[in-house]
């Protein structure tokens, strides 16, 4: 109910006041009439006025002052839906207000404005109501009968409007209670997400000074964490700024930053130990490749000497490689060396992780060279142990792809002939004086990949 409604009320409160005073009035004056006759003479000699005047002219109207007394109990009643209304309206706001406060969806959207179309409809019907009461003074002496009934008329039908918006504004106010429940909701958790995010930032700025304290520097988890102060600065700010869902957001946000930053920060220390400790183990693993790539030119030597060039061919690069790999390595060992210094963590750990893929790639190549003669070894010393597994492995498909059925299926059937195949022009190739040992391997294992394969596929077929 607007305020020039509520002040334009004013009038019809100070006649209230002023029937106050006529009821005490006449409470005084029945008095009066009780007392005996002789303190009776002596109290209309000390207050003549008390029936003079309109007093003593209201006695002898009956019917106008019962009509008068109606008008005045209509008033009253007026007053009284005039009050409830005002009351149901302003508490009605602030469930309003809480509503729109946390949720912004369109039915929030769509009570607000209800909401304010009950308000001009209450306007309206205020209106009416000071209206009447203004147009009606029931303290005048010359009130007559008709003036008081048609008072009487006028105010009971504002009263009836009034009683009427009132009901329709409850009813309204019942169906907010969802809308009102999710908010009061949202609200209970406001408080608590921001006192959290306060204290988790509280928590990594006192893991970040521990930090500090045993002489590491952590810049940039200093500059992450400076970074939250302007969410901080709209934390304090509050949610009647920022809207509560965004502050519950924020909130969130800045919690699991600040979070991240502590978490950092009490690691720090293991992870600089962890630095320390690969930039021990990775030098001692580069000096020992270093000298097991030496031994890899007396390998080959043994190589070129037994086997045909198919044999070794792709393996005649590998010491000069090894050798420039243990030099990018050890490089980059001295450049993790000078982060861990300067205390640049990311990038010691990058470098790091550098090289030991470098480390670990040589390894592979150096290893292979003494790997590819022994495998050559034993199969040119006994290469029908490599037939007769790869023949196993097909027969064992073979197996699975009959097993319940007469015939193969064609799927299945076509890659393990194919593999049969294969595996006789594999052995027929081994017959000159320089066989290829190092294809033929490399064919029995293709024929076995193609064999495992088709297992798979029928497996697969029979849980289907």
């Amino acid at each position: 109910m607007t305020a020039t409604f509520a002040q334009s009320a004013r009038p019809a409160h100070r006649r209230f006041r002023a029937a106050g005073a006529r009821a005490a009035a006449a409470r005084d004056a029945l008095t009066l009439v009780l007392l005996p006759l002789p303190l009776l003479a002596a109290a209309l000699a000390a207050t003549p006025a008390a029936f003079a005047g309109g007093g003593t002219r209201r006695w002898g109207r009956g019917r106008g002052e019962s009509q008068r007394a109606d008008a005045q109990a209509a008033k009253d009643a007026a007053a009284a839906a005039f009050y409830e209304l005002d009351t149901a309206q302003r508490e009605l706001r602030i469930s309003i207000e809480t509503i729109t406060a946390v949720d912004s969806s369109p039915a929030a959207r769509k009570a607000a404005a209800d909401f304010a179309a009950f308000g001009q409809r209450i306007d309206e019907v205020s209106h009416a109501y000071i209206t009447a009461v203004d147009s009606h003074d029931l303290d005048r002496d010359d009130l007559d009968a008709g003036a008081a009934a048609r008072a009487r008329t006028d105010l009971t039908k504002a009263k009836d409007e009034l009683l009427r918006a009132k009901a329709d504004l409850e009813r309204f106010g019942q169906g907010l209670g969802p809308l009102l429940s999710t908010a009061e909701e949202q609200l209970s958790r406001l408080a608590p997400a921001v006192e959290r995010a306060r204290q988790g930032l509280l928590a990594a700025t006192v893991a970040l000074d521990a930090v500090r304290e045993a002489g590491l520097r952590a810049d940039g988890l200093a500059a992450r964490l400076a970074a939250l102060s302007p969410e901080l600065t709209k934390l304090n700010q509050g949610a009647g700024q920022h809207g509560v869902p965004d502050t519950l957001r924020r909130a969130e946000r800045v919690l699991q930053e600040a979070g991240a930053v502590r978490a950092e920060a009490e690691g720090l220390p293991a992870k600089v130990a962890e630095i320390d400790k690969r930039l021990v183990s990775l030098r001692t693993r580069a000096q020992a490749l270093t000298t097991r790539a030496a031994g890899v030119a007396p390998v080959l030597s043994e190589l070129r000497r037994r086997y045909s060039a198919a044999c070794w061919q792709d393996l005649q690069q590998v010491p000069e490689e090894a050798q420039l790999a243990v030099a990018r390595a050890e490089e980059k060992l001295a450049e993790a060396r000078r982060a861990r210094d300067e205390q640049r963590w990311p990038d010691a750990q990058a470098l790091l992780s550098t090289v030991r893929a470098v480390l670990s790639t040589t390894d592979e190549s150096v290893s292979a060279a003494a790997d590819r003669l022994r495998r050559l070894d034993e199969v040119s010393f006994d290469h029908q142990r490599e037939v007769e597994r790869t023949r196993f492995a097909i027969r064992d498909a073979q197996r699975l792809a009959m097993a319940g059925r007469s015939t193969p299926d064609p799927r299945h059937a076509g890659p393990l002939d194919a593999a049969v195949e294969r595996l006789e022009r594999a052995v027929a190739g081994l017959e000159g004086r320089h066989p290829d040992w190092w294809h033929f391997l490399m064919e029995t294992e293709a024929v076995r990949g193609s064999v495992s394969r088709v297992v798979q596929e029928i497996r697969a077929a029979a849980a289907g």
